[in-house]
């Protein structure tokens, strides 16, 4: 048979690799061109097609992150599903767009373009996670999400990004991390940990997992109230924690046994959140499977994983599409950019401005 691809396979991978049976597929060792090829053949990478020259997106590469753009004329009518992300020079272009001005617009891609480029293969798997998690029930979602950041933490783009932070890790103490308070049907939940804006470290997953359990299991608990103390409800994931995993198959199992994003979505109309400050990776991701997100001017979301080499591992990929939609989310997620207490409002991940 005529060989369709030739796909150099890094020198160790080759060594481990089984004999390939597929004819159409012959795979070398030139270490050097590797990551080149594969984007070459549509297996990672970005492509931004003007939707005034090309109405739809045809190209079934799975690894390319594909972006719709809109720069002149009305709105395109067409069937959007194929695009991962979609963006137009209108501000107030409604979802799936993300409506920017022109200078934005040009910003975007160039922010997308080089995220891309630095992430490749975790830009993929977010937007692979994400053109199905809504097909899937909230708890698949939770599951696909978790498999894929496992695997990404095995990568070396996370790898390279590990080596490169440092690790900054306070001693535990006996700080309280979750703090809660009944009050006849009213149960109050803080985060509390403020000299580390609420940094969320496996001590913090837990506290607050068992007190969500908690408000599952009494019954007398009708309302429950989500929020943080100090300038910020939370910073996110504790960067000392990340990939202190000694095997990512556990970490696993153990990110859908305790997840705090699950019970929030299964409290159903009882959870409110209210946050304020800096609400990012986690920080959003939990609150976003609340009935009710309020929230005072100054508040802003973001979504820093991709940048690490990873995916929201938090519950995002399922809780922040089922309000935003999924090229939003997705358009978050890859460009890691700050999302404004505005711009959160008028996409639905914000329920209500406080005063």
């Amino acid at each position: 048979s005529k060989c369709l691809a030739t796909i150099p396979l890094p020198q160790a991978e080759q060594d481990r690799a089984p004999a390939v049976s597929d004819p159409r597929v012959e795979f070398t060792a030139r270490d050097d061109h590797f990551e080149e090829d594969i984007r070459s053949l549509g297996g990672a990478g970005v492509a931004f097609v003007d939707l005034a020259e090309q109405p739809s997106q045809d190209d079934h590469h799975v690894g390319l992150l594909r972006v719709g753009l809109h720069r002149t004329g009305a709105l395109p009518t067409a069937d959007l599903s194929g695009f991962d992300i979609l963006l137009s020079r209108d501000p107030a272009a409604p979802r799936p767009w993300v409506g920017l001005t022109d200078q934005a617009l040009d910003a975007a891609i160039a922010r997308l373009t080089d995220q891309v480029a630095r992430q490749p293969v975790a830009s993929a798997v977010a937007a692979q996670v994400l053109r199905t998690s809504l097909t899937l029930s909230f708890e698949q979602a939770l599951v696909q999400e978790s498999q894929a950041y496992s695997m990404l933490l095995a990568s070396a783009g996370f790898r390279q990004w590990r080596a490169a932070a440092p690790r900054l890790r306070k001693p535990l103490g006996l700080q309280r991390r979750v703090t809660m308070e009944k009050q006849g049907d009213l149960l109050t939940i803080k985060l509390s940990r403020p000299d580390a804006r609420n940094a969320f470290d496996a001590e913090m997953r837990d506290a607050l997992t068992e007190a969500l359990e908690f408000a599952i299991l009494d019954t007398d608990i009708v309302r429950i109230e989500l929020s943080g103390e100090g300038q910020s409800f939370s910073a996110g994931g504790d960067l000392g924690e990340f990939g202190s995993a000694t095997d990512v198959g556990w970490a696993h199992m153990i990110r859908t046994l305790r997840s705090p994003c699950s019970l929030v979505r299964r409290l159903g109309d009882r959870v409110a959140a209210h946050l304020h400050g800096a609400c990012i990776g986690a920080g959003i991701e939990i609150p976003a499977a609340a009935a009710r997100i309020s929230a005072p001017p100054g508040t802003f979301f973001r979504l820093p994983e991709v940048a690490m080499g990873l995916i929201p591992g938090a519950g995002g990929t399922a809780s922040i599409p089922r309000r935003i939609g999924r090229q939003r989310t997705c358009y978050m997620a890859i460009s890691g950019l700050d999302i404004d207490l505005p711009t959160a409002c008028t996409w639905g991940l914000v329920d209500v401005a406080e005063a």
